[in-house]
């Protein structure tokens, strides 16, 4: 099943940055029946504690939980990652092996941690535009041409610069937030119990924070480099599950009282 086709496949630089940024989404994903891939461009070493197998068995570990379909981790070099051609081709291989239609990378610069973060936006960009580039197919394993239908970002919460995207919504995660911080515990060799326990309260807490913007208690919110098309205004709304501040009073219908 190694090459089998994914309908979602999410990308970032290192292994623990899906889980920490898009782990909720992933579950929730697989937990719907869509087929799902994870893709860490590095094995996110060296690091202090850490060793490159410590890391794939942890990466293991964790797509285990989250349920995906496919998992990888690519030989590019942690540190030293950049948006080059030869870095380009890897991820379009693997976008065309798996015939991928949804692209799901982070996004955004942090200047206090590592720079391959934006490198594996700027990698992932361009990885999808390559991997519907005919008549190179010898770059690509001999894989054939994929024109992938969306490129969705999720913004790092702390980037450098404030963006405003053509368009951006939100996921309910209130069902799998559980196994989302499960998943980034898989990393023992990154978090201690101190550093778990830190991380852990920041991912709830931006999950709080992101689901209660869409009427949620957990979501992740992500963001598109086009805006949203619809046919049905109605059904893409649904419903807006945050309460109101005022009460019906049972016994005169119609009328409102205000409860702040």
């Amino acid at each position: 099943m190694a090459d089998q086709h994914l309908d979602i496949l999410f990308t970032a630089p290192h292994p623990d940055d899906l889980e920490i940024g898009m782990g909720g989404t992933i579950a929730k994903m697989v937990k719907l029946g869509h087929r799902v891939g994870m893709l860490h461009m590095t094995s996110g070493e060296p690091t202090p504690r850490g060793t490159p197998e410590t890391r794939v068995q942890e990466a293991r570990a964790a797509a285990e939980i989250l349920g995906v379909q496919f998992w990888d981790i690519l030989p590019l070099t942690n540190r030293e990652l950049m948006d080059s051609p030869e870095a380009r081709y890897k991820i379009a291989t693997v976008i065309r092996r798996h015939r991928v239609k949804i692209l799901v990378t982070m996004a955004g610069r942090t200047p206090g941690a590592s720079p391959d973060h934006y490198q594996a936006q700027l990698l992932s960009e361009a990885s999808r535009f390559y991997a519907q580039l005919t008549k190179w197919n010898d770059r690509f394993d001999d894989t054939k041409p994929l024109r992938v239908d969306h490129l969705v970002y999720r913004p790092v919460p702390f980037a450098a610069e404030i963006h405003h995207y053509p368009s951006r919504f939100v996921v309910d995660i209130t069902d799998t937030i559980d196994t989302k911080v499960e998943a980034v515990a898989c990393y023992k060799s990154q978090f201690d119990d101190t550093r778990l326990e830190r991380v852990s309260h920041y991912v709830r807490s931006i999950a709080g924070a992101e689901g209660a913007s869409a009427g949620y208690a957990y979501g992740e919110l992500y963001a598109l480099p086009r805006p949203i098309g619809t046919t049905d205004l109605v059904r893409m709304l649904g419903e807006w599950n945050v309460p109101p501040p005022f009460t019906q009073p049972e016994d005169h219908p119609g009328t409102l009282n205000w409860v702040i």
